[in-house]
């Protein structure tokens, strides 16, 4: 009983290692299933007689938008010889078409069961210029693959990554077979099936993505920034999935623009993109304020005000601005602004002094430059230091001196 007991359990583990194995095999299966699939739909499937010693060219159905791979298998008949199996049901076997080109195996399964004695070459074209031109001189010197030696049957995966006869943009290829018997007919029969990648069966290639990308960086939100790939990349990646090319090529020249509008309002508050949107606006006050172009730098500082980002600094450097070309009563407007939103902030504290000097209100600006002479306005340049740079630029500028000389007595 024991050892009865001991064989059940050794078989139900065996059928329980079984099942794990099948449910492996479909989770894969299914895995592999979802990058693409093989289009029955769209398959090329012709029977033609070829009249002996000629030539003939074979055009394949239109091939669907993101094709990047095709099988494709060529039958010789004798004249009562019927297909026992399509190359369509001989697919379905396979998930991806990698499994194609693991070993002779692939290529042995995918060809004919029975073939007829009858031979042919065959080259393929991807166009049908070039296919003419075959018929015409026999010369295959522009096809993109020829198979010279004479065959019965054959079967072959081409792929965009490794054939010049599959390309993204190209919707058929022509087959043109010569008959290789001198007396009688030919039956052939040429099977395609293509290969549709999921993602690139929307119609987005690499050309159509840059034409997005290329419209995005010339509109206003983008020439904001001094690096918008990753704003536009944001919105070329929100078009995709809310549209097939195809489809956004049929929208209105004004749908067009509310859609980079929309999606441009949605990508510009993305967090991440926010944060490099603003810190380049900051790079590029930094340089426009060391370049003494502060009319420049103020639209830029506002935006990042009216965007509801400025930090008391972003303040600080508005107001600065704003003395700089004489509006002293908007420099006193931003400057208080930026002292609720952080009272520490000394250089907002010095440029609010600065504002009340050079609008005659010395007695508050007296005030804070003797409140605050004794520290740093950051950590490696003191109040004192930084009240002389100032004052020199606004000498420079032509503001009202009169008070300068007293205020730095001050600190003596």
């Amino acid at each position: 009983m024991k050892s009865v007991a001991i064989k059940a359990s050794s078989q139900n583990t065996t059928f329980k290692q079984i099942l794990f194995l099948l449910f492996i095999a479909i989770s894969s299966n299914a895995f592999a299933q979802k990058d693409g699939y093989w289009d029955k739909e769209r398959a090329t499937t012709k029977e033609i007689m070829v009249p002996a010693r000629d030539r003939v060219s074979i055009p394949t159905e239109d091939l669907p938008v993101g094709t990047t791979e095709i099988v494709y298998r060529i039958t010789l008949l004798d004249k009562n010889q019927e297909m026992a199996n399509s190359l369509v049901s001989v697919l379905k076997a396979i998930p991806d078409p990698t499994g194609i080109s693991q070993g002779s195996a692939g290529a042995v399964f995918l060809m004919s069961k029975i073939s007829g004695d009858d031979k042919c070459t065959y080259s393929i074209f991807t166009s049908n210029e070039n296919a003419k031109k075959y018929i015409s001189d026999g010369r295959i010197d522009n096809a993109c693959y020829s198979q010279a030696e004479p065959v019965s049957k054959d079967a072959k995966r081409l792929s965009v990554n490794k054939s010049s006869c599959l390309k993204e943009d190209i919707s058929t290829i022509w087959f043109g077979l010569e008959s290789k018997n001198w007396i009688l007919s030919q039956k052939v029969v040429i099977e395609v099936v293509p290969w549709v990648d999921v993602k690139l069966s929307r119609g987005w290639n690499q050309d159509n993505k840059n034409e997005i990308i290329s419209l995005c960086k010339t509109s206003t939100m983008a020439q904001k920034m001094a690096n918008s790939d990753d704003f536009c990349v944001c919105i070329l990646n929100k078009i995709m999935k809310q549209y097939r090319y195809d489809e956004f090529q049929k929208l209105l020249a004004v749908e067009k623009t509310k859609v980079y509008k929309d999606f441009g309002n949605s990508c510009y508050k993305d967090a991440d993109i926010s944060k490099n949107v603003f810190n380049d606006l900051r790079t590029q006050v930094a340089s426009l304020i060391k370049a003494q172009k502060y009319n420049e730098a103020i639209p830029k500082l506002n935006t990042i005000v009216s965007e509801g980002k400025a930090t008391a600094l972003d303040y600080s450097s508005l107001g600065y601005c704003y003395i700089l070309t004489k509006q002293y009563a908007k420099a006193l407007k931003v400057l208080l602004e930026g002292e609720k939103l952080d009272d520490t902030e000394l250089l907002v504290k010095l440029n609010l002094a600065h504002t009340y000097l050079v609008s005659d209100d010395y007695s508050a600006a007296k005030a804070i430059y003797k409140k605050y002479q004794t520290q740093n306005v950051t950590d490696s340049l003191s109040w004192i230091a930084k009240t002389k740079l100032d004052f020199a630029a606004f000498e420079k500028a032509g503001l009202p001196t009169k008070d300068f000389e007293k205020i730095l007595k001050l600190y003596n």
